[in-house]
């Protein structure tokens, strides 16, 4: 049994979260909008101090490529001169360099393969922010033209002024004719009293008519 009601209670709060997503679904856009667009910010700024490291570990490559080379330069000029000694220290120091350059060469290498990652990624962000923007605008337009058809069907749709009229129109029409139910109200009546047996049987040829006709004016004006 709770495990039931727990299924129910369940099963509302996600209806119940769907309609609020349905009826905030703009400003719910609009807000993930502006979170991925601080995520790409981020991103941006992780992206420049990758490149700002980057750059550093080039320049320091270089400086010490060119004190190797300079100091490659001044050993030989020592081993010429006769000064191993001299000449020992700077190979020392250029094999120090080297061993750094190493490293160096290493990090601005991985420094290099993150620095792409990242920007395809930022690249990524920033095309489906745009596409989100647009879907926003078209999301935007669609529940405003939705809006209007809403405010349309109320006052067109149901019991609306038109409906109320032509139902009133029907109801007019449909009424029974008072003058033709007072016609067959004196025809009932007559023949309840038999004042019409008279004219009746006149049509039928037993008898003059007791009021004029039309056929009584066109036979006297065919005698004539």
């Amino acid at each position: 049994m709770f495990g039931t009601l727990k299924t129910l209670i369940s099963g509302s709060s996600a209806r119940a979260e769907e309609r609020v997503r349905d009826v905030y679904a703009i400003e719910l856009i609009d807000q993930k909008i502006r979170e991925a667009t601080d995520n790409l910010k981020a991103a941006k700024m992780a992206l420049a101090s990758l490149i700002q490291r980057q750059r550093n570990e080039a320049r320091q490559i270089d400086l010490l490529d060119a004190r190797g080379a300079d100091l490659l330069s001044r050993a030989k000029e020592a081993l010429d001169a006769g000064r191993d000694d001299l000449a020992q220290q700077a190979a020392q120091a250029v094999a120090d360099l080297e061993n750094e350059l190493s490293v160096r060469r290493e990090t601005d290498a991985r420094l290099e393969t993150r620095v792409l990652q990242l920007r395809q990624s930022v690249e990524t962000a920033h095309r489906r922010i745009i596409d989100l923007k647009q879907g926003a605008l078209c999301a935007r337009a669609i529940r405003k033209e939705q809006g209007i058809q809403r405010r349309v069907n109320q006052h067109l749709g149901g019991d609306s002024p038109f409906e109320e009229a032509e139902a009133l129109i029907s109801r007019v029409m449909g009424e029974d004719d008072p003058f033709e139910q007072g016609e067959i109200l004196r025809d009932i009546d007559a023949g309840l009293e038999h004042t019409n047996i008279a004219g009746r049987m006149a049509d039928a040829g037993f008898g003059a008519h007791a009021k004029a006709t039309a056929s009584h004016v066109l036979d006297r004006l065919k005698a004539e």
